[in-house]
């Protein structure tokens, strides 16, 4: 074997012996865990992970911006009391730095982040510039938000069926122990299923960081379903209940807004 090869085989083996490194994995406490409750649960959970985007153009790097907070013009109390202005901008921030552009983030403005708010939201020119005088946000090209202009629950259905009329109408065709025992079976028998649909839209808005100036703007929607079942039949049951959270459906649509905005405004 040449000389040179057995240094680099005793390499490769060296390497190959390194343990891999990897995130951590954490076992659920759950007294349920492993159990079918607990897989079904879990099928239903992973489809509402945080999955990441593939922007397109994210090799290449964009310009310097800074988040501000949008507005929520929906009046639905169970959306505004969930979500505020700066839970979406955080969402902003995290996917556009993503996207590969220059996020500067709101924490940096310190006491200015009321300032500029205004000043954007006023359209202020002079305003605007005077803040961006002032260090690192002399670098700043765009102010962006995000706006929700729709969140409302825009459909429900429900079905179900209960046994007991069933039941003792064989009870009274059957007659004796063999009607009872059919009116207590058909008694038992429940199901219930029902479905809720939200539509939740969202807009951005690219504003020119010296003039104030709207230079892009988007608008996109999703829908979001919620669901229940529920089976019951000689003292068994069986429920499931579950769907998209509100928090990874306007994640969802910044990404949709990021994804627009990373492939045609870079």
């Amino acid at each position: 074997m040449p000389k040179l090869r057995r240094p680099l085989l005793c390499l490769v083996a060296t390497l190959a012996s390194l343990p891999v490194l990897a995130q951590p994995v954490f076992e659920s406490a759950s007294p349920t865990a492993g159990s079918t409750t607990s897989q079904q649960a879990n099928q239903m959970a992973d489809k509402g992970m945080y999955k990441d985007v593939d922007y397109r153009n994210a090799s290449k790097r964009g310009p310097m911006l800074v988040v501000i907070p949008g507005d929520i013009k929906s009046n639905n109390a169970t959306f505004t009391q969930k979500f505020g202005p700066n839970n979406i901008a955080d969402f902003g921030e995290l996917e556009l730095g993503r996207a590969n552009f220059g996020i500067l983030e709101r924490s940096d403005l310190g006491p200015l982040v009321g300032e500029f708010q205004l000043a954007y939201t006023m359209g202020d020119p002079a305003a605007a510039r005077k803040l961006l005088q002032k260090g690192k946000f002399k670098t700043t090209k765009w102010i962006v938000k995000f706006d929700i202009l729709k969140a409302e629950q825009v459909a429900q259905a429900q079905k179900g069926f209960d046994g007991g009329t069933l039941g003792r109408l064989a009870g009274i065709a059957i007659g004796g122990r063999g009607g009872w025992a059919a009116d207590t079976v058909g008694g038992s028998i429940q199901t219930g299923e029902s479905t809720g649909v939200w539509v939740i839209g969202m807009r951005f808005k690219i504003m020119d960081a010296n003039t104030t100036e709207q230079v892009a703007t988007g608008y996109t929607e999703e829908k979001m379903e919620v669901g229940a079942t529920h089976t019951a039949a000689l003292g068994a049951s069986e429920s499931q209940r579950g769907g998209v959270s509100l928090d990874t459906m306007v994640q969802r649509l910044v990404q949709k807004l990021v994804w627009e905005i990373d492939g045609k405004y870079k």
